[in-house]
């Protein structure tokens, strides 16, 4: 299995953009994809997820009313269309797919495949 993220870059604050995540050798329908980001000297966390299935989506509160995640079964892609961005977005933006349910799903163990990371800059 292989995580490709994708379209990262450097941004003004308030710009937007759309990261992608195509996979190999996973259909990303019957997971939970998740997004994670990490900052220099900080944790990794959680930003968002969409379920399998019905597409049931969860968001982080930093992150509510200005990201979007979604999935396109036939091109086995999920997106997160980045909004109003600001300089404390400013991360590596990982995706990940698992097994995780609801209460697993803002968890790093909720999640066993992990794409290698694509850099977001937000200048201020």
């Amino acid at each position: 299995v292989q995580l490709q993220a994708s379209g990262g870059g450097l941004v003004q604050a308030g710009g937007s953009l759309r990261l992608s995540c195509a996979a190999a050798g996973l259909t990303f329908s019957g997971y939970t994809t998740g997004w994670f980001r990490q900052a220099p000297g900080e944790e990794r966390e959680f930003v968002a997820a969409i379920r399998p299935n019905g597409g049931t989506t969860y968001y982080a509160d930093s992150v509510k009313g200005r990201f979007a995640v979604s999935r396109d079964n036939a091109k086995n892609t999920v997106y997160l269309q980045m909004n109003s961005l600001k300089p404390e977005d400013t991360a590596v933006y990982y995706c990940a797919a698992g097994r995780a349910i609801v209460s697993t799903l803002a968890t790093i163990r909720g999640y066993n495949h992990w794409g290698q990371g694509t850099e977001v800059t937000v200048s201020s």
